[in-house]
């Protein structure tokens, strides 16, 4: 019992030493990006491992959520650590919407956006802009459509040879760097790119350091190295003692493990010798069985998967909800123009013409494989 206590004594000591510079990773749902420092995550929050201002929320459908003063919540798609950026997107896809009063300059907020750009909004009549106009389909219906433009000429000549209506002129913030723009924008309902300047980790981020609080009292950062990376001698000797304890244990626990199993095989044997000799005297007492039918998995009807929410990409090609540039049934990439429809409640996308035959002869999501719900209605 003593060896036994001095084992578990190393164990812990080993992980002290490997624990006390590690910053912890925090867990929402299957998201393939990183939250560590400066971030925390509500509610799983330890001591001194978020930078102020760096909270996100977790979502009951494990989405990540970031609350920007002023501006509301925005969903997650991804964190930059080594260039400061982090990727947001409108939990309703319209981010067009948000942005016609957006503002990152809240004294509260660490973030801003990387550039930005003035644009004008128009409203006109859907029959005579519809088919010759990229315009903003969330912002859009039967009667009347919206229009984005950066050039104020363009503007005065829709007002004046199509009868639109300026909506707004905004500055709004943008990710991209082109200086020239002549046609109506669909680049306005991509993600939204912010970065921080403070805390500055990128340096540490380059050299695969873990960045944090240099202590618990001073809020002063440092740069420390990550686990494993290090050449600090006593972190050498504490795994060195930690496995010379360790593998004696591990060869006396993998032979009890290998007679329990012995001994289970045996009493298995057993057991399935008094199975069959029961079997044999069921089947002699009767021998008429029903074979069970096979479950059959209905797909949906011909007007449910129309009902869908349907989007025309845009040239960025980029799908709404937490979606990847390839549809995961053919798993060809997407194109510009071409259309996707959305499963309600996980909103995975897919081609138009791939998930319409995926849903006649299957009735679930082939992504999470949950049976999608009647369909949800977009309010233009």
């Amino acid at each position: 019992m003593g060896n036994l206590k001095f084992i578990i004594f190393s164990c812990l000591l080993c992980s002290t030493v490997y624990a006390r510079h590690d910053y912890p990773d925090f867990i929402c749902g299957n998201n393939h990006f990183d939250i560590r420092f400066p971030f925390a995550l509500e509610g799983q929050n330890f001591q001194n491992s978020g930078y102020p201002g760096f909270t996100l929320k977790c979502s009951n459908k494990g989405r990540v959520i970031l609350s920007l003063p002023g501006a509301g919540d925005f969903y997650v798609r991804d964190i930059d650590y080594l260039t400061q950026q982090i990727q947001l997107y409108d939990p309703s896809n319209c981010l067009p919407k948000r942005l016609f009063n957006f503002n990152t300059y809240s004294p509260s907020s660490p973030f801003k956006a990387v550039s930005h750009r003035k644009y004008t909004f128009l409203t006109c009549s859907t029959n005579s802009v519809s088919s010759l106009f990229n315009v903003i389909g969330c912002l859009s219906n039967s009667t009347t459509s919206t229009l984005a433009t950066s050039s104020t000429s363009l503007a005065s000549q829709m007002t004046s040879l199509y009868n639109c209506s300026i909506m707004n002129t905004s500055s709004v913030p943008v990710s991209w760097t082109s200086q020239y723009e002549t046609d109506f924008s669909t680049d306005l309902n991509n993600d939204l790119v912010l970065t921080w300047d403070e805390p500055n980790c990128q340096e540490c981020e380059a050299k695969q350091g873990v960045c944090g609080f240099r202590n618990a009292t001073s809020g002063e950062i440092q740069c420390f190295d990550s686990p494993g990376t290090g050449s600090n001698r006593g972190l050498q000797i504490a795994k060195f003692i930690a496995l010379t304890l360790l593998i004696p244990a591990i060869t006396c626990a993998l032979g009890v493990s290998c007679y329990i199993c012995l001994d289970y095989s045996r009493y298995s044997r057993a057991m399935a010798a008094v199975r069959n000799t029961a079997a044999a005297i069921q089947n002699a007492t009767n021998r008429t069985t029903v074979a069970p039918q096979p479950a059959v998995t209905a797909g949906l009807d011909d007007s449910t998967i129309e009902s869908y929410t349907k989007v025309v990409l845009g040239e960025s090609r980029r799908v709404p909800g937490p979606n990847q540039m390839t549809c995961p049934i053919c798993l060809a990439e997407y194109n510009p123009k071409e259309t996707v429809k959305s499963i309600p409640e996980c909103e995975h996308c897919f081609h138009a013409e791939c998930i319409g035959e995926w849903l006649k002869i299957n009735g679930t999501c082939p992504v999470c494989r949950n049976n999608p719900s009647p369909a949800h209605f977009s309010s233009l």
